[in-house]
């Protein structure tokens, strides 16, 4: 027998979809309710307001993301991929989780600013965890793999630098879409910075062999 959602999880589902379909400004805890079949008295219950409700979800999809973020990685790491392989794969997994959470709203735009002015302190604070899952992904295939970085680059640099690509290429791609070219474009940007931030492999010299006379 199937567990029943909770409550909270039905409503954050329920609110997104409306979100996503009417953007922040023209949804109403109204909607919310009658979407998760709920009276807006007990939505009320759960959630104090439009605002908290938005708030809740977009923390949710953080936390989504970040999970789809590690577990991505370690699936990489046990597979034997090189690193720009893990660090590609952890990226797209996490922006692949939100792309879906947003499954091309037409209000993409609206929700990207209306979540910075109602939840800023959550986007700085999951940037620092995400980046901070990224430096540890390196560190430990480095570590386990015997690599060195470029003179002069740490493991955090070199984090701070993959999470400045992703920004990088927003500005090219401004809401992200369309979603193919934009993660193309990322790809191909954190394999260059990849490839850039690793010491070059020391050749061995070859063996002498003696010629006997």
């Amino acid at each position: 027998m199937q567990a029943r959602q909770p409550p909270q999880d039905r409503i954050l589902d329920a609110a997104m979809r409306v979100f996503r379909r009417h953007g922040f400004r023209r949804s109403s805890i109204e909607q919310a309710a009658e979407e998760a079949g709920l009276t807006r008295q007990a939505l009320y219950h759960h959630f104090a307001s439009k605002e908290a409700l938005f708030r809740a979800g977009i923390e949710r999809l953080y936390e989504q993301a970040l999970a789809a973020e590690v577990a991505a990685a370690k699936a990489a790491e046990e597979a034997g991929a090189s690193l720009s392989d893990i660090l590609v794969a952890e990226i797209g997994a996490r922006l692949g989780a939100l792309f879906a959470a947003l499954e091309a709203s037409p209000h993409l735009d609206e929700l990207f600013s209306e979540h910075l002015a109602h939840a800023r302190d959550l986007y700085q604070a999951y940037s620092v965890r995400f980046g901070a899952e990224v430096a540890a992904t390196i560190a430990r295939v480095c570590r386990a793999r015997k690599f060195e970085l470029a003179s002069g680059v740490t493991v955090e640099e070199f984090a701070r630098c993959v999470e400045m690509a992703i920004h990088g290429t927003k500005s090219a791609y401004p809401s992200m879409q369309p979603v193919d070219a934009f993660l193309k474009q990322l790809e191909t940007m954190l394999r260059m910075l990849i490839a850039g931030a690793m010491a070059p492999v020391a050749k061995k010299s070859p063996r002498k062999t003696g010629v006997r006379k």
